[in-house]
């Protein structure tokens, strides 16, 4: 299929609960579980000392389980996401209303690894509180959350997001340039990305990827005035007919 007629994250229907049935389901043999950003984001707050006020995370789809961990070191997450139907599965979980995806085992993982097994509800209601908002944004936008004006936060989560919403390199740099817009001087950013993806399948339906490597995010990051302090690349495991990426990828930068 003609990459230029796959369909894009941001402009075409996106399905979220196939979405999140297809990656993020508690089912045996589940594609690309070893892929997934909560490994290095349960590492990552207190190995670098990233903690603050405010975490902003603009992420894929209606995730959340990577943010488990980062809310014992934020008081405050803001949620973007680009689909109204992913805030609509947001808003389902994060008010408890019937039909909410089960998250329960991606909790259990991350309250194990925290040595707060039997405290897994807790947990649960900690990140709840600590999301203050769910907002819609706009990648044709100068200010992605225009018409309001946020204040900057102390570390901005991209997890996936500008693999799908970007089509080539400088519409990557322009969406990169407008994220960072919302972090403060002496943040952190985290990015989590799939290097040389061009697909991803939700159900039958494929869905454009933009392909890059691990040298042009590294010199976008840069080149946006950022620091990077740690960058890690794992090679991909599974196989499996839903993506064809060949690599994750992970970086941690302190905007300068």
């Amino acid at each position: 299929m003609d990459p230029a007629k796959h369909k894009i994250y941001h402009e075409d229907r996106f399905h979220s609960r196939t979405f999140l049935d297809t990656y993020f389901a508690n089912k045996p043999e589940m594609a690309f579980e070893e892929e997934g950003p909560k490994k290095y984001i349960f590492c990552i707050f207190p190995s670098a000392n990233i903690k603050g006020g405010t975490l902003i995370d603009i992420s894929i789809g209606p995730i959340i389980y990577h943010l488990y961990s980062a809310c014992e070191y934020f008081k405050e997450i803001i949620l973007l996401r680009f689909n109204d139907h992913c805030i609509i599965e947001l808003k389902r979980w994060l008010h408890d209303r019937t039909g909410a995806f089960d998250w329960t085992h991606t909790l259990s993982y991350v309250s194990e690894k925290e040595g707060r097994s039997t405290q897994f509800e807790e947990k649960a209601l900690q990140l709840k509180s600590a999301v203050k908002q769910v907002l819609k944004c706009y990648a044709d936008r100068e200010n992605i959350t225009d018409p309001l004006e946020l204040p900057q936060a102390d570390c901005l989560l991209v997890t996936h997001v500008l693999d799908v919403i970007s089509r080539d390199e400088f519409e990557f740099i322009s969406n990169l340039k407008k994220f960072t817009k919302l972090l403060k001087s002496g943040g952190q950013l985290l990015i989590y990305g799939a290097l040389n993806a061009t697909f991803y399948l939700v159900g039958k339906e494929k869905f454009n990827a933009f392909k890059y490597d691990e040298n042009f995010i590294r010199k976008a990051v840069e080149g946006e005035g950022f620091v990077i302090n740690h960058c890690h690349v794992r090679l991909r495991k599974t196989k499996s007919d839903l993506s064809n990426f060949e690599a994750i990828i992970f970086i941690s930068a302190c905007k300068t």
